[in-house]
């Protein structure tokens, strides 16, 4: 008579998952802390013209969009093929943006950032530019000389195709 006694055909201990629910609450956290959300719904086209100097804007920038293009095809239906201006989620009208500016700044952004506040045109690259000079003289009107351009980078003669 032995005193060891032989294990029996080698078998593997169960998997613990104790440490699971741990991992899978992790992985949430993080995903939602690093998450960020689509600001807006483009309702305009967004093909940006090429530019060869081009400059990002720091992200701490206090920063007021206006896009402008020729509405996509979905909205087409609604409001015609003409180039219209989108503010936040809408389409809108030039007389708009200043209510649309001063309301920004006073909620999104802070009264403080006045006078640093940076309004983005990003416009499509086939837009006319009298809708570009209105959108201008509104934001002269209220002094918000600061306008940003948005474009891609590339070379210039791009735009001329």
């Amino acid at each position: 008579m032995s005193k060891f006694k032989k294990k029996k055909s080698g078998e593997l201990p169960p998997v613990s998952t104790a440490a699971l629910p741990d991992i899978v609450f992790m992985l949430l956290f993080f995903f939602m802390t690093v998450t960020t959300f689509k600001k807006d719904d483009y309702k305009v086209a967004q093909k940006f013209p090429a530019a060869d100097q081009v400059q990002k804007l720091d992200k701490t920038d206090p920063v007021i969009y206006i896009y402008a293009g020729k509405p996509s095809e979905r909205y087409r239906s609604e409001v015609g093929t003409q180039a219209k201006i989108q503010l936040n989620d809408k389409f809108a009208d030039v007389s708009e943006i200043k209510d649309y500016w001063f309301n920004t700044l006073n909620n999104e952004l802070g009264p403080e950032f006045r006078n640093v506040a940076i309004t983005a045109l990003k416009v499509d690259g086939e837009t006319n530019m009298g809708l570009i000079s209105d959108i201008k003289q509104e934001l002269r009107e209220i002094n918000a000389l600061k306008i940003n351009y948005t474009t891609r980078k590339g070379n210039v003669s791009e735009n001329l195709k």
